[in-house]
């Protein structure tokens, strides 16, 4: 362990030691005796074969009882030196299981002049025997020598590219060739699993390029890296739409994914007596058969997008159609435009109509949470993900783990202080805001955007101009209506106003992702499996009862070799090395008994 000469990490390889010991010997009294009564353990697949977190000394006492027999955790070693801040000292450390390595990370907190856990991180980071071919490990590429019919790499590659999914099945098959399916695929790829990505569009890519014009990432730089690959050091701080297309295509061609494009999954289903998926496909116009052993549905946040059926649609005159198909603002310069919604893409939408001449108005139905993008960036990404944490230490590696280190059901109380300080920072804006009729909210406990997106993956905007704009009226607003009834050429709103409208644009979100499953596969299927997204905190559109980690996302799910993939970038890199861990395991015939598998909630 590191030499203890600190006080607090003097402190953590005290804890560090005893808890080793206590597991060492099996005695879970001891272990469960180093937490606090109110503590929780977050496992990322090391202990679980899940990702789970055990709320409460109870609960961590049962995880032990099932798992410590089997996990066999040893070579605890503490890393680099422990900090304290506020009477919480952090450290981190190293770890083994019977079947991996991991790194962990916890928060102590003093009681009685000792320090117990407040908080315990657990993630797996490698198989054993199954390590990427990294460093000292990585192959040689050259075949030095004399060898008759020999085949160089291009011909190698080719001569894989014919054989997967035609006469070598996979043993992955991905459903979605965006972001998500592309970094997973990247991490599969380095583990030697044969992994298929099926993607409908021409090239990777397109699913950004497709998008409205002025569509660009609202997450800082330092935030996007994709896996292995980060972006160079001139990158902007926010992404254009089509810059991320074409790194997203490139990075699939340098990575070397096998990834059919302009390819159409039909129809899937379970074979129960070959114990794999057969998932038919159109490439290219050609049916395809595929037999994966695990299915994996990569597409995005959300399922399909939601258009609301309003009387009175099928007969308007203009364009209408969803945010996800809105294709730029050109051809609406002096036209009448209503946007129905006030997130992140109807305000995007609005400001570049506005900017091409349009006269747009803006349909609020409920409060939205708006989050200036400089205050977002300094005041609640700066310490993980800025170029000043980089400067201090804290790459996007280690700024995942501390991320991934605060267990749900307290991270509200980590980010309200911070919103607190935006309502003061950005007092001016605000108060323009609700002068000119925007409803604003800050989530229903004031923790604001993050705590939103987790359990609902909606009502926020991150401000990057268009508040502006409704505060100063440049973009009309009507809120706390809704739209009753479309008309030839206007739209009649429930307050009775009736509104112009030679565009009409539903920015009106997107539904569950297991809403797939219903088509690709079966409606039994996908109510099996459950709502996807969401922590079941029972706050508006995020009912109960508390799963504690994010529905269904990267584990196991109650339909066997079924597994979803997606998030934002943030989330597609770091969550994509567990759920590839464990079809690496799965693959390699390694026992991963899944402790305490989610119920499913909620159909669809």
């Amino acid at each position: 362990m590191t030499d203890p000469t600190t006080g607090p990490t003097r402190a953590a390889a005290q804890w560090l030691a005893d808890f080793a010991a206590a597991l060492a010997r099996g005695d879970i009294d001891a272990a469960v005796s180093l937490f606090e009564a109110d503590s929780y353990w977050r496992d990322l697949v090391a202990f679980t074969w899940n990702i789970r977190t055990q709320e409460g000394a109870g609960a961590i006492r049962a995880m032990l009882q099932a798992r410590l027999a089997d996990t066999q955790p040893t070579a605890f070693a503490l890393e680099g030196e422990a900090t304290e801040a506020d009477g919480v000292v952090d450290a981190w450390f190293g770890f083994e299981t019977r079947v991996a390595r991991g790194r962990g990370h916890v928060r102590l907190r003093s009681h009685d002049g000792g320090g117990k856990a407040w908080t315990l991180l657990t993630t797996m980071t490698e198989l054993k025997g199954f390590e990427e071919k990294t460093g000292d490990n990585r192959i040689k590429g050259a075949e030095h020598g004399v060898h008759k019919g020999r085949k160089n790499w291009l011909e190698k590659r080719r001569d894989e590219e014919a054989a997967l999914g035609y006469t070598e099945q996979p043993e992955v098959v991905i459903i979605g060739g965006g972001q998500g399916g592309i970094a997973l695929g990247a991490r599969l790829r380095r583990l030697g699993v044969p992994t298929i990505i099926v993607e409908r569009n021409a090239k990777a890519g397109d699913s950004w390029r497709k998008r409205y014009k002025s569509l660009c990432l609202h997450d800082p730089v330092w935030y996007d890296h994709l896996p292995y690959m980060p972006f160079p050091d001139d990158w902007p701080v926010f992404a254009p739409k089509d810059k991320i297309g074409d790194w997203l295509e490139m990075y699939t061609k340098i990575m070397e994914l096998n990834y059919w494009s302009s390819t159409n999954a039909t129809k899937a289903r379970f074979d129960e007596a070959t114990q794999r998926w057969e998932v038919q496909v159109e490439r290219e116009g050609k049916p395809v058969t595929l037999r994966p052993k695990q299915l994996v549905f990569a597409l995005g946040v959300s399922g399909y997008p939601n258009v609301p059926k309003v009387a009175g649609a099928e007969n308007f005159l203009g364009d209408q159609h969803h945010s996800s198909q809105h294709p730029g603002p050109e051809a609406y310069a002096g036209k009448k435009c209503v946007v129905l919604g006030s997130n992140n893409s109807a305000h995007d939408i609005c400001a570049a109509l506005w900017e091409h001449g349009a006269d747009v108005t803006m349909v609020q139905r409920s409060s939205t949470h708006i989050a200036p993008s400089q205050s977002l960036m300094e005041l609640a990404l700066g310490g993980l993900y800025s170029e000043q944490a980089v400067k201090s230490g804290i790459d996007h590696h280690k700024g995942d783990l501390i991320f991934a280190s605060v267990p749900y059901k307290i991270m509200h109380t980590f980010h309200i202080p911070v919103y607190e300080e935006m309502k003061k920072r950005d007092a001016d804006l605000y108060a323009r805001l609700e002068k000119a009729g925007f409803l604003l909210d800050f989530g229903v406990d004031g923790s604001g955007l993050f705590m939103k997106y987790l359990r609902r993956g909606s009502g926020y905007y991150i401000d990057v101009g268009a508040s502006e704009l409704v505060a100063n009226g440049s973009i009309h607003l009507k809120s706390g209506v809704n739209i009753e009834r479309v008309n030839a050429r206007s739209v009649t709103l429930t307050d009775g106003t009736e509104l112009p409208a030679d565009l009409l644009v539903y920015a009106t979100g997107y539904g569950s992702m297991n809403g797939w499953l219903a088509d690709l596969i079966s409606p039994e299927t996908a109510d099996k499996v459950g709502k996807c997204w969401g922590l079941g905190s029972d706050t508006p559109k995020d009912p109960g009862p508390w799963e504690g980690e994010l529905r269904n996302m990267w584990k196991p799910t109650q339909v066997p070799q079924l597994w979803f993939h997606g998030g934002n970038l943030h989330q597609s890199r770091h969550y994509s090395q567990f759920l590839a861990l464990q079809l690496k395991a799965r693959m390699e015939g390694i026992d991963t008994p899944v402790y305490e598998l989610a119920a499913s909630h909620h159909k669809r």
